[in-house]
């Protein structure tokens, strides 16, 4: 939680306003080969008719964009339209490796202070007008600029300077080393923006968008839908699809349809073609519908994990926070809240997807269910039955974390803890566990929050003093933090990521919970063929075709 010291992403319930800045040359993201997409009810005895070009698809989802300016907001609703409007220098492959894009290569200096990009030529933007180094130039520095108050403009590092080479090198000259640099590259927030936007003054990103991607904005009538067309002059280059050219699609159409079982039965009637987040009650009927398929995100780069107010006792001791990581079984409640294929136990304080992650590293100072243990803790420090230790544990709504929270405050009633739940929005938690960290007097609380980013510099923004939250502070990590932040080498970056896991492990600091498809899943008609989510929960449109329905 989407975002972060800088901004808090994705929705504030994925990101938050830190959600930034991240990682570094080539970092290959920690997944096996498993797709990054889970589709279902496959029938191999039912024949697809053969699919064909043009048509338009409606996409319905549970909200609106805030913005069309990738420099404006960054929320999941926003950005997963303009990653189809702009594109990157970089990208990311379907194992989360970053690869060239609008850049055909790229280059760092041995200390770390300058980044030269060569650009692909032939590429155009939405106008016509050809995308050069320019247009880059004028992308870093507008994100940069003060008076145009960007939300993404931390992202960016400690830029000094942005210089054109020539039409096809452009050259970015950093005060200080920045190794998730490379990274934000291939993401969204670091879209690359046509020069010729200028022009258009208070209207981009309002009413009108000029970038270099598969898609092209028609219109957005706010509270109800967006229509974006192919892009005719399109080339790929590095995102993940077979598709070379423009999309099979004439139009792709994104319609806000608030209600979960309204976007169900929109599907299910054809009225559309593609919703995200069917109800989790009802995925059943969408499992068992042999006109429709359903799609979990899995490389989400989400997070769950429980982290403590140490302002006050008892979570400035140790032994409590440890006791709450005994306490707790969390595989048992995953099963129970979301049963299977929904969501991924995580044992690191980096999320499965995101270069770094390591299961088997993590698993080695992490906390297992051991609830004996967790009684000893707890009487070490003075509680037990006929003390029970009495705190607050907090959560944002949203799919079945609710539910995990229930059954996490039963299994810590087992040991002598009371947990009070308060279940509130992503911005209301994020402002309370703020308060919370600063108030020297009563009752404790926990919370079990989420956070989503690309690069292990998520740690950065949640750990290093004064931390997204003013929490858990401390030099030591404070030192590891910022090794993973300016460490440029692949190899060495990787063991700084290491040690700062292994400190908030260790110091039960940063309890890793879960990776939560469930917050993603997409379900489509039939007849719509070649969808995909590419890594990072980004749907992707290029290889769509429709069937004959």
């Amino acid at each position: 939680m989407l975002l972060q010291a800088l901004f808090k992403v994705k929705e504030l319930a994925q990101c938050s306003l830190f959600k930034l800045i991240f990682t570094l040359l080539l970092l290959t993201a920690c997944t096996s080969d498993r797709s990054t997409q889970n589709a279902t009810n496959s029938d191999s005895n039912t024949a697809t008719p053969a699919a064909k070009t043009g048509g338009t698809l409606i996409w319905a989802r549970y909200g609106d964009a805030d913005s069309l300016d990738p420099h404006r907001t960054t929320t999941t609703l926003s950005w997963q339209i303009f990653d189809q409007l702009y594109d990157t220098l970089l990208a990311f492959n379907d194992k989360g490796e970053i690869v060239p894009n609008l850049a055909k290569s790229w280059k760092i200096s041995k200390d770390g202070k300058e980044a030269t990009f060569v650009l692909n030529q032939g590429i155009s933007c939405h106008d016509g007008t050809p995308f050069d180094a320019n247009d880059v130039k004028y992308t870093a520095e507008r994100a940069l600029d003060d008076k145009n108050p960007s939300v993404t403009k931390g992202a960016w590092g400690p830029i000094a300077a942005v210089d054109v080479v020539n039409p096809q090198t452009v050259r970015f000259q950093f005060k200080s080393p920045f190794g998730a640099f490379v990274s934000f590259m291939a993401d969204p927030f670091a879209s690359m923006v046509c020069d010729s936007n200028k022009a258009l003054g208070k209207q981009f990103g309002v009413s009108k968008a000029i970038g270099t991607g598969p898609w092209k904005l028609v219109s957005w009538t706010k509270g109800n839908e967006i229509v974006l067309a192919k892009h005719d002059k399109y080339k790929k280059f590095g995102r993940p699809v077979q598709n070379q050219g423009a999309p099979y699609l004439d139009r792709l159409i994104v319609r806000q349809i608030p209600e979960a079982q309204a976007r169900l039965a929109g599907l299910q009637t054809g009225e559309v073609q593609l919703v995200v987040n069917p109800p989790l009650d009802d995925l059943d009927s969408v499992r068992n519908d042999d006109n429709l398929q359903m799609h979990v995100a899995q490389n989400t780069g989400q997070n769950f994990f429980f982290e403590f107010t140490i302002s006050r006792p008892p979570f400035n001791d140790i032994r409590a926070r440890q006791a709450v990581a005994y306490a707790v079984d969390v595989d048992s409640a995953l099963q129970t809240a979301f049963g299977e294929g929904l969501v991924q136990r995580e044992k690191c304080p980096i999320s499965r997807g995101v270069a770094g992650n390591d299961q088997e590293f993590c698993s080695k100072y992490g906390y297992e269910h051991n609830p004996e243990r967790a009684k000893q803790l707890l009487a070490e420090m003075g509680y037990g039955a006929n003390k029970p230790l009495e705190v607050i544990l907090m959560t944002s709504t949203g799919d079945n974390r609710e539910k995990m929270v229930q059954i996490f405050q039963s299994q810590l009633a087992q040991v002598g803890i009371n947990a009070k739940i308060e279940t509130m929005d992503i911005g209301t938690l994020n402002a309370r566990v703020k308060q919370e960290n600063q108030k020297k007097t009563g009752i404790s609380t926990f919370d079990m929050m989420d956070w989503a980013w690309f690069d292990p510099d998520i740690l950065y923004q949640l750990w290093h003093s004064p931390g997204a939250y003013s929490g858990y502070q401390s030099k030591e990590l404070d030192a590891l933090l910022q090794k993973t932040r300016t460490t440029v080498d692949q190899g060495k970056r990787k063991q700084a990521v290491n040690e700062a896991m292994a400190y908030l492990l260790k110091n039960a600091v940063h309890i890793p919970l879960y990776t939560p498809g469930s917050l993603w899943v997409y379900a489509t008609r039939r007849e719509v063929q070649g969808f995909k989510i590419g890594p990072f929960n980004r749907p992707v449109f290029n290889d769509v075709k429709l069937s004959a329905s």
